[in-house]
């Protein structure tokens, strides 16, 4: 048995197999050239083809034969290249102007989905980033409806995100397939990376690949990041919002040499004005500083079939938060005045290095590595929370085939090493985690109908012991514009209960941990199982282009720490006895209505209980019922690229069922579930040339503001106060304005 597996996994080392030509398509737009998902490639004559992925890249069979390469997309002049020997191809591709007797014009679509893919994954394009005020990655995702954003308290501010509606920690969220989002920098960590540095975004749901760890159990967000050579050597964008909100991003990208391209990225906000709209004496968001450099540099050897990235990233966040007369020089350590700060410093390094063999080009070796020191000091009113938090990843892929391009392999280890340091009031938690894996994944794909997935890793991990990792995603294609979808996979991880619930700080409730004689502060580690499936449909209506969208996935729980808020002063973590799982169904609906107006419109429905001491309840503040509308429409762009877009964006949210108050005071008690809540966001963007525009646009335009969200916020020392119980908007609405200028 032992002899089998060793020969499975190095059978694509050794298969002789056809050769394969690889590329990639980009597209000249005003800006800059960017990757173009699903162009055609084929080589003339031929039945031989293929349509690029998100990225931009294709892989086709390649035989001497074969000397003319044909790219097409609708909407762009379609190329005939010759090629005469098997090298990586790098093609831009023109939009099309005026034809003989036909003009045909065709627009990207800022998000989009494959219908050849086995993940039910969503791609988002860096221009649906710019449809709302997006300043960082926790914000980037209001336009969007597999992804839910709500705040987590009404002191921080900080924006939390959900996917099948589970909270982040349930969610691996990557940069560039580097696990970015995790251990003490899950509260806060979206906060920290700006929206400017976002080149794209996948969202797969479901359980993801085993290449990328263990951990995902709702699914995976991957931030693409901008590159040196595709971004544009200077890119200012400024922002001012009527919150007190003011932003300035920088980009700088040079070539140093004919390999060597470098970019600096500054970013900095703040945030120094006092409002309180509510009249309760707590600030309605927060005071805020904020630091963020990255230094990135890519080498690029064609020839050699290389390509690595080294990225130096620095951060320095302050956020002061609580009552309006809260001075942190008088007033901390005191119950003078109810106040927080909050001061994160993080220091990062990331390499990837990727070669392609130039020889047999379906042969790649890629390599990543990630150290990251984040320190946290911070207090709540009288409750004190620090964490230090140092962090190793590596990962080691080697991807091949087997016989043929219709079947793909991925093989490789990895590394893991968490050292972490946490205060809590007086208590010390002190442990470090460390694991090293191995996976294989097989990828089957007839060219056709059918697509799958198959992954397998092992672990072994010093506190949660040896444990095996199943992934699986199969597509098929029953006729036409169709993709029906199936996944199932495992998923495991530590629960960081203090870093994961910072916002139960901002309350008076008693921190009570049941120990189970687990190996993380007595708990054992979270299993889940995921089961996904969905079908996405193709159509034209009234000779417009529209699909639909129908997915159902279950989460199941085999172990859970459960997090219960139901005694109001007290937050209590324990181990699941019983059931906990997560159903959820979205239907989608898009539609490009007349030329250059584009409707999108879902409802989701979330059926999501936990076993509690108290018995199986509904878990709080997740509205079961969710309905979203986007509209997006834009002008032709005139010869001098002056063009308007505007964008309007609705949510609105069932009730929500509130933690049990019924333990509190009369006149603390709150009623079972909150009101729904609707809100409306609008903006518009002036294009005036390549070079330069200008956007303005509204938040929560109809001013839906939640009453008195804080308990007892006039005494704010008392066992009663809780600012956790936030269902909707409490600043109101938030009028924006902002410039973009880039230099190409």
């Amino acid at each position: 048995m032992k002899k089998s597996i060793i020969l499975l996994l190095l059978l694509p080392l050794f298969a002789v197999s056809q050769e394969q030509l690889k590329g990639i398509i980009l597209e000249a737009s005003s800006a800059k050239e960017s990757p173009l998902p699903g162009a055609n490639v084929y080589w003339a004559n031929s039945t031989i083809g293929t349509i690029t992925n998100d990225d931009g890249t294709f892989t086709l069979p390649y035989k001497f034969s074969y000397s003319k390469l044909v790219i097409s997309y609708v909407g762009f002049k379609t190329d005939t290249i010759t090629v005469t020997k098997n090298t990586y191809i790098k093609h831009v591709l023109q939009a099309s102007d005026e034809l003989d007797t036909v003009t045909v014009t065709s627009r990207k679509k800022a998000t989009s989905r494959s219908y050849l893919k086995a993940a039910n994954t969503l791609f988002v394009s860096s221009d649906e980033l710019l449809k709302a005020a997006c300043c960082n990655l926790s914000e980037s995702f209001e336009t969007n409806p597999s992804i839910d954003v709500n705040f987590a308290d009404a002191v921080s501010g900080t924006r939390q995100i959900k996917m099948l509606g589970l909270n982040s920690p349930y969610i691996l969220i990557t940069t560039e397939n580097v696990p970015a989002i995790r251990g003490a920098s899950q509260a806060y960590g979206l906060s920290f990376i700006p929206g400017t540095w976002v080149e794209s975004i996948q969202i797969t749901k479901g359980s993801g690949s085993v290449v990328n760890g263990f951990e995902s159990i709702a699914g995976q967000i991957n931030a693409e990041m901008v590159k040196p050579t595709t971004d544009d050597p200077l890119f200012v964008n400024a922002f001012a919002g009527a919150n007190g909100r003011l932003e300035l991003n920088t980009h700088i990208n040079q070539q140093v040499s004919d390999k060597w391209s470098t970019g600096l990225y500054l970013h900095g906000n703040l945030r120094n004005q006092k409002f309180d709209n509510n009249d309760d004496s707590f600030l309605d968001v927060p005071l805020k500083e904020q630091i963020n450099i990255m230094n990135r540099w890519q080498y690029t050897n064609g020839e050699k079939g290389v390509v690595s990235f080294i990225n130096l990233r620095y951060l320095n966040d302050n956020t002061q938060s609580g009552q309006l007369d809260f001075d942190p020089d008088r007033d901390s350590g005191t119950t003078n005045f109810w106040g927080s700060e909050i001061d994160t410093e993080r220091f990062e390094v990331t390499t990837k290095l990727g070669y392609v063999n130039p020889e047999i080009p379906y042969q790649s070796l890629g390599f990543q590595t990630a150290f990251s020191h984040h320190k946290q000091e911070s207090y709540f009113g009288l409750n004190t929370y620090d964490i230090r938090h140092n962090s190793f990843y590596s990962n080691l892929v080697y991807n091949s085939i087997i016989s043929d391009s219709r079947h793909k392999v991925k093989t490789g280890v990895s590394f893991t090493f968490d050292h972490y340091d946490e205060l809590v009031n007086t208590d010390a938690y002190e442990r470090t985690e460390n694991s090293v894996g191995a996976f294989f994944e097989y990828a089957y794909d007839d060219l056709d109908k059918l697509t799958f997935t198959a992954g397998l890793r092992a672990d072994q991990h010093n506190r949660l012991g040896f444990f095996i990792t199943p992934r699986f995603h199969l597509r098929y294609t029953p006729w036409e514009k169709s993709a029906l979808r199936f996944s199932v996979g495992r998923g495991k991880r530590s629960a960081n209960i203090f870093a994961e619930n910072q916002n139960m700080f901002s309350s008076s409730r008693q921190i009570n941990i049941t120990d189970a004689g687990g190996k993380i502060y007595g708990l054992d580690p979270e299993i889940a199982w995921n089961y996904g499936i969905s079908y996405l449909q193709g159509f034209n209506l009234f000779d417009r282009k529209a699909d639909i969208t129908f997915d159902f996935y279950r989460t199941d729980f085999q172990n859970q720490v459960v997090v219960d808020w139901e005694n109001p002063f007290e937050i209590n973590f324990y181990n699941l006895e019983g059931e906990s799982y997560a159903n959820s169904f979205q239907f989608e609906f898009n539609y490009n209505l007349f030329d250059n107006l584009d409707i999108r419109t879902a409802y989701k429905y979330y059926d999501i209980k936990t076993d509690y001491t108290s018995g199986q309840l509904e878990k709080p503040l997740i509205p079961q019922h969710r309905v979203f509308a986007n509209a997006s429409y834009e002008t032709n762009a005139k010869e001098s690229g002056a063009q308007w877009k505007f964008d309007a964006t609705y949510n609105w949210l069932d009730s929500q069922r509130f933690p049990s108050t019924d333990l509190s005071a009369v006149e603390f008690q709150l009623n079972d579930y909150s009101p729904t809540v609707g809100t409306l966001n609008l903006q518009i963007t002036k294009v005036f040339s390549s070079k330069f525009e200008i956007y303005f646009g509204g938040e929560n335009v109809t001013n839906v503001r939640q009453p008195n969200p804080i308990i007892s916020p006039d005494n704010p020392f008392s066992s009663n106060f809780d600012s956790n119980f936030v269902y909707g908007p409490i600043f109101g609405n938030m009028y924006y304005a902002g410039l973009r200028y880039r230099i190409k």
